[in-house]
């Protein structure tokens, strides 16, 4: 019977609410088996009852035995000969053993390159949390489950939690377990559950065992050649040539840990494997593991197998001793201390302070937790170990990133994720296509993401799912691949939703990974037409057989005079070439759809992407929205994004070790066909987060010619308003030093900059020309960067503005060492910066020194008449300076008059401080007012109401002076705009 037959769902297709069920527990408080390794010797005991207390989770009683040591743990086992315990003592003494423990240490404690980013203090020894694992059984993996819908979930009987420690105890009848079953889905943590096991007993926190010998199932598939166990074990553990003699002689309590069994095709048959119980006869490594489960090969040693659910049944259930199932972290206090402890590891947040560090990673667990805790989608999905580990990598890039290596990019965090819980896995090794899982994901859910993304929705039904998975079915093969993957793997990517009135409903478990998997179906070239679809089949049948038959013509023809078939079969030939030329239209479709993806108006005013991913995974802070209340629009601002990144060459060599090849060819042809309709629209004025989406893409794309020749068109970058994080200066520096073109303005105003963001921006700010940096909170330490970049010989800033920014005395100091030596400024505009006098003096001191400053503003800075008539004073001597803005200080009558007195002709500067000159009106009376509408929601709005105040008492005083009607005209208007201004401003409306 085929195994679409045998399915152990035994519903009719288009059941799709009709998995394999998923742990239940709710999340609530309760008790649950939380083993998290320990550091080794009381401190690292210490260190995990602590977090363990501050969690609130209540754990059983032999989690917390296994926390205080495992001396307690029960240790009965059969008795040996004394002959058998001479052996033992001999083998122990000799080290073999213990060297044996050192190399597995040192093998399964190696981290993979995507944990190195987490400091070097993380560690599997140091850092894990066990998922929760219940105790199963064959009739339980083999009856149909209910819907996939969070009540169901919540609803259904709990089984029997266990401890890892605890697999091999006896079972409810008495009898002692050798062979124990623990499967999981894909990304339930099995891999590393069994790493961590090993590692355990290397550092003697497994003492049921004196010996553990692990196997990868991936690698004995791989060995066609007959080999004996013996022999098996001392080619991959060469430690244990002394030990392996004595296996069965001594008695030794041995480990079999056989991860991935759904790697091997087992047939336990005894006309397909025969039985063999001698350790030195060369079989088929199949055929040792067949036997060693059948307890026919060494028959006292216990086994442990890891495997997916749809292999569970290639073992008979006769031959095992106990089911237990990998939940994940099937609650939510679960979740929170896997997040408390990678988030505040030691180093976690890079080089920064250690307070500061520790405050942003307690803020980044909090806010988390409370995310948790409102059962969002976001809860759903850290039921998987995986995505935990997904979120911490998400939240380190956006969060603790202060420079950005060319390898790190978003599009790059998602694809190594892949790597992990894909790499070189086929779906179904039974299966004579061998296809892998990542490229029958990327044809199949990747279908159903492109088609949400361009239908604008997340919320998928079953029969959205039937004609994405099942229209195209017309084989056995197709249907037993359908039936592993729904077993195995669909849970890993879709979700049943958690919105009231969606229950029935899938979502994408990360929402960015619905944008990241249509983007790979797109750029591998998966969306097809029919005509494309059926052009390519026949193109590949005509040119297989265009060559042998021309073969055999060419030899005909030289014996029969039929020189017109060599002719008719050349014409065959030119098919597969044409189609070929036409299929290079694809790539133009995919750069199309990727460019027009980016610059959609409708998207334009939305946050930028990196602002929506922390938003996903922090949650919004402020009332929730009323399930009745219209949802916004969805947006998917990451999908073209993704795309790009995909095409990069690092991207592209980790999915080609996942099945999804990419040729060079296709990838610069793409960005060939893309380039001019993308530089062309970044050549528009982009909104700012729209601006910073097109940057970020272009940080992805990882293409440095194709990024300098979109840099080069932007000779205006405005990003005002943008939260500019460690993460996006970085990337914004990345993006434009891959030209030195000068940049006419730079626009950073509102931006949360501070003196390291500046640090980071350093080799872009000497190349602006025009610089704004308003309103971002910039102090003396930020002064000081800006004093280093006004003294390079490099810097080009002409104009810099620093408005409403608590730049103080120091600041000023700073500043005024800058301007002593610097060439380049003419424009500074220091208006609002809290200088007082002492900081008005320090600039004076220095002004003399500088030779190109035309325009200095003081405006707001609280100066009294002798700061303000000290820097005019210098201002007069200037060569350039001809304009000094002082409006809105604390200038009495007096200081008023001796300002007023000063003549562009005779003195050379004029000094801007009330809306008159003299009897007349002052010709920048309107920009006076002008900066006070765009700066009022800055400052103190009292102090402003009586600085108006004072201007209006001075214009009424000036018009009562003068007899001309036109200027009395000119009074009397501009007493208007300010009396106007001073009615919104009481009102509020202002």
């Amino acid at each position: 019977m085929s195994r679409a037959m045998q399915c152990r769902s035994c519903l009719p297709w288009g059941s799709w609410a009709r998995l394999p069920r998923c742990p239940a527990g709710s999340r609530g408080t309760r008790s649950v088996a939380v083993c998290a390794a320990a550091v080794p010797g009381p401190a690292g005991r210490c260190l995990f009852r602590k977090i363990l207390c501050t969690s609130s989770i209540s754990l059983p009683r032999g989690c917390v035995r296994s926390l205080q040591g495992d001396s307690q743990e029960s240790s009965a086992q059969p008795s040996s000969s004394r002959h058998g315990q001479s052996q033992l003592r001999n083998v122990a003494s000799s080290g073999a053993i213990k060297k044996h423990q050192k190399s597995l240490s040192a093998w399964f404690s190696h981290q993979p390159n995507e944990e190195r980013q987490f400091g070097p203090s993380f560690s599997l020894d140091a850092v894990h949390v066990d998922p929760v694992i219940r105790e199963s059984s064959l009739e339980e993996i083999l009856k149909p489950s209910p819907d996939l819908t969070i009540q169901n979930q919540l609803q259904q009987p709990r089984r029997k939690v266990i401890s890892l420690h605890n697999l091999f105890d006896v079972d409810a009848c008495g009898r002692q377990v050798k062979n124990v079953v623990l499967y999981g889905t894909v990304g339930t943590g099995k891999s590393t559950l069994i790493k961590k096991m090993v590692v355990d007993w290397c550092h003697g926190r497994l003492p049921r065992f004196e010996l553990v010998i692990p196997f990868s199932c991936e690698d004995l598939s791989h060995s066609h050649a007959h080999v004996s166990l013996r022999r098996l074990i001392t080619k991959k553990y060469q430690h244990l040539r002394d030990v392996v003699p004595v296996l069965e002689a001594s008695n030794l309590r041995v480990l079999f840990i056989l991860n991935g069994l759904e790697r091997l095709n087992l047939d336990f048959r005894l006309a397909g494997t025969e039985l063999c119980c001698d350790p030195n006869e060369p079989v088929p490594p199949s055929a040792i593991v067949v036997n060693l489960l059948r307890k026919y090969l060494l028959p006292e040693a216990s086994i442990i197998v890891t495997t997916r659910p749809s292999a569970v049944r290639r073992i008979p259930g006769k031959y095992v001793g106990r089911y237990a199932e990998i939940c994940g972290f099937s609650d939510t206090n679960l979740q929170k201390l896997y997040f408390q402890m990678r988030l505040s590891q030691p180093g976690c947040s890079g080089e920064e302070s250690q307070d500061r560090a520790s405050a942003e990673q307690e803020n980044l667990v909090e806010m988390l937790s409370r995310n948790l805790e409102r059962h969002n989608q976001i809860t759903a999905a850290c039921f998987l170990p995986s995505y935990c580990w997904l979120v911490c990598t998400t939240l380190h890039f956006l969060y603790f990133t202060r420079t950005v290596p060319p390898s790190q990019t978003l599009t790059g965090i998602y694809t190594s994720f892949l790597r992990l819980n894909f790499s070189g896995e086929v779906l179904d090794s039974a299966d004579p296509t061998h296809i892998s899982m990542m490229k029958y994901v990327a044809k199949t859910v990747g279908k159903l993401a492109y088609e949400g993304v361009m239908s604008r929705k997340t919320c998928f039904s079953e029969e959205d799912l039937r004609q994405c998975f099942e229209v195209e079915m017309k084989t056995e093969s197709e249907l037993n691949l359908l039936e592993v993957f729904r077993s195995d793997v669909f849970r890993f990517f879709l979700s049943p939703c958690v919105q009231p009135g969606k229950e029935h409903t899938f979502v994408f478990t990360i929402p960015a990974m619905q944008e990241y998997l249509a983007a790979l179906y797109v750029v591998l070239g998966e969306k097809k037409t029919l005509a494309q679809r059926v052009g390519k089949e026949l193109s590949e049948v005509i040119g297989k057989v265009s060559e042998d038959v021309a073969v055999v013509v060419n030899i005909v023809s030289k014996v029969l005079p039929l020189r017109f078939l060599p002719v008719l079969f050349n014409l065959l030939k030119i098919f597969p070439r044409y189609f070929s030329r036409v299929s290079g239209k694809d790539r133009d479709a995919i750069a199309h759809t990727m460019a027009e993806e980016l610059f959609k108006e409708e998207d334009y005013y939305n946050d930028d992407v990196l602002d929506q991913i922390n938003s996903s995974i922090l949650g919004v802070e402020g009332p929730m929205r009323h399930p009745d209340e219209a949802p916004d629009d969805e947006v998917f601002e990451l999908f073209p994004i993704f795309m790009g990144g995909i095409l990069s060459r690092r991207n592209r060599a980790i999915l080609e070790q996942l099945g999804c090849s990419i040729k060079n060819l296709a990838a610069f042809e793409i960005a060939q066909a893309m380039k001019k309709t993308v530089i062309r629209k970044g050549r528009k004025g982009l909104p700012p987060s729209e601006l910073m989406d097109y940057l970020f893409f272009l940080h992805e794309f990882q293409n440095e010619r194709f990024t300098a020749e979109a840099v080069r068109s932007l000779r205006a970058v405005n990003l005002s308003s943008v939260k500019m994080t460690p993460l996006k200066c970085s990337v914004l520096a990345s993006v434009m030093s891959t030209t030195c073109h000068e940049v006419e303005e730079l626009n950073l105003t509102s931006c949360n900059l501070d003196s390291g963001s500046l640090r980071t921006l350093f080799p872009v700010l000497l190349r602006c020309k025009a610089l704004h940096l308003q309103l971002n909170s910039l102090g003396s330490d930020a002064c000081k960067e800006i004093r280093d970049l006004l003294l390079h010989d490099k810097c080009v800033v002409s104009s810099l503005r620093l408005a409403n920014n608590p730049v103080g005395e120091q600041g000023a100091r700073y500043l005024a060492e800058a301007l002593a030596g610097n060439r380049s400024l003419t424009q500074l505009s220091l208006l609002h910066t809290a200088l007082g006098d002492p900081g008005a003096e320090a600039i004076a001191q220095h002004l003399a020194e500088n030779q190109h400053l035309q325009e200095l503003n003081l405006g707001y800075n609280s100066l009294t008449d002798a700061a303000a008539l000290r820097v005019v004073e210098v201002a007069k001597r200037h060569e350039t300076l001809d304009k000094v803005h002082l409006y809105f200080n604390d200038i009495s009558e007096d200081g008023k008059r001796a300002l007023d007195s000063l003549r562009m002709d005779r003195d050379g500067v004029r000094a801007l401080v009330f809306l008159t000159a003299g009897t007349d009106v002052s010709d920048y009376w309107s920009h006076i007012l002008n900066v006070v509408q765009r700066n009022l929601p800055f400052w103190d709005r009292e102090r402003v109401r009586q600085h108006l105040a004072l201007l209006l008492q001075d214009l009424e005083s000036s018009r009562s002076q003068t007899a001309n009607p036109w200027r009395k005209a000119k009074f009397l208007r501009v007493e208007s705009e300010v009396k106007k201004m001073l009615g919104k401003l009481q009102d509020g409306s202002l």
